[in-house]
């Protein structure tokens, strides 16, 4: 059931994609306001208890409902299930900018490139050449997959069906909502939303790093996931976009001085180097390498397909 809802979205979502201005995602940022400013008062154990009325609100109601359809029938949790799926992985939600960014720096754009992933990312794009806006579309485009789309069918397969995937995406949308906005940065509230989905989702950016390694250059990626992954702040970050650059053999987060003149394009800053800092192996990121991205993603997906599909055979089967 879960590998066909997972298909089943997948084909509905190339023809038609959520959009990420939707109602639904509306009314979860608005509660997440609403809570932060009624829990926010300034100790950590304030946002402790915001993150557990929101995963009250929203996971607890689609795990329910999940336990209850099934004593309607296969069918009527299998519906659900979609429904939850649909709105929780986002395989599209980042194609349409990154093929567009793809567009313009392939016709020699770069302004029309800049302007896309300043919309895109919400950073500050101003003199940028072709290279760092390849880099940051990569990183940005690596790390956006792994959230919306294999760190949510890792929690799908969870015995908790459904409200597992919006677990994940909740406790994702909560460690940024609660910590970016400039009032609360330097806030406690946001502590606990941001170690909460780091645990969260520890076990899926080792899966995804693993699946980029094998789809890829498999001794790279491991390479620069052992000794490289450190550099970043956020350690899943780092361990998702060494092990992605060392699969295609593009260096990400590097070289230093524009990694860190950058903190906002990783969603987690880049930590400074010591003097006798190492270069990422491989080579620098160009136009050429948002195509091998397109490809190590499709590759990896399939490859998450396909170890579904031999869960699935090896159930059915005993």
């Amino acid at each position: 059931m879960t590998l066909f809802s997972i298909l089943c979205v997948l084909v509905l979502e190339q023809f038609r994609p959520l959009r990420s201005d939707n109602p639904l995602y509306g009314w979860i940022s608005a509660l997440a306001t609403r809570v932060e400013r009624s829990f926010n008062a300034g100790r950590a154990e304030h946002g402790r208890g915001g993150w557990l009325v929101m995963m009250a609100a929203l996971v607890v109601p689609t795990l329910v409902v999940y336990w209850l359809l099934a004593y309607v029938g296969v069918l009527a949790q299998l519906a659900w299930t979609i429904a939850a799926v649909y709105l929780t992985l986002g395989f599209r939600h980042y194609s349409n900018y990154f093929s567009s960014i793809q567009i313009a720096l392939n016709q020699g754009d770069l302004p029309e490139a800049r302007r896309l992933l300043a919309e895109w990312a919400q950073i500050e794009t101003a003199g940028l050449d072709t290279p760092e806006v390849a880099r940051l579309s990569v990183e940005r485009a690596l790390i956006t997959t792994h959230r919306n789309v294999f760190g949510v069918i890792f929690w799908l397969l969870m015995p908790i069906g459904p409200a597992g995937a919006v677990l994940y995406r909740v406790a994702e949308y909560l460690s940024r909502a609660w910590s970016e906005p400039e009032h609360l940065k330097n806030e406690a509230f946001g502590h606990f939303a941001r170690r909460a989905f780091q645990v969260i989702d520890w076990v899926p950016a080792r899966l995804t790093a693993i699946a980029f390694a094998i789809v890829g250059n498999f001794e790279d990626a491991i390479y620069a996931w052992r000794n490289f992954a450190r550099r970043w702040s956020e350690e899943s970050t780092g361990i998702i976009l060494s092990s992605g650059g060392g699969a295609m053999g593009v260096r990400l987060g590097t070289p230093a001085e524009n990694a860190a003149s950058l903190p906002m394009a990783l969603e987690a800053a880049v930590i400074e180097p010591p003097p006798d800092f190492e270069v990422l192996p491989g080579e620098e990121p160009s136009i050429r390498a948002l195509q091998s991205t397109v490809g190590l993603i499709w590759r990896a997906l399939l490859l998450w397909i396909l170890l579904l599909l031999m869960i699935s055979v090896a159930n059915w089967l005993g």
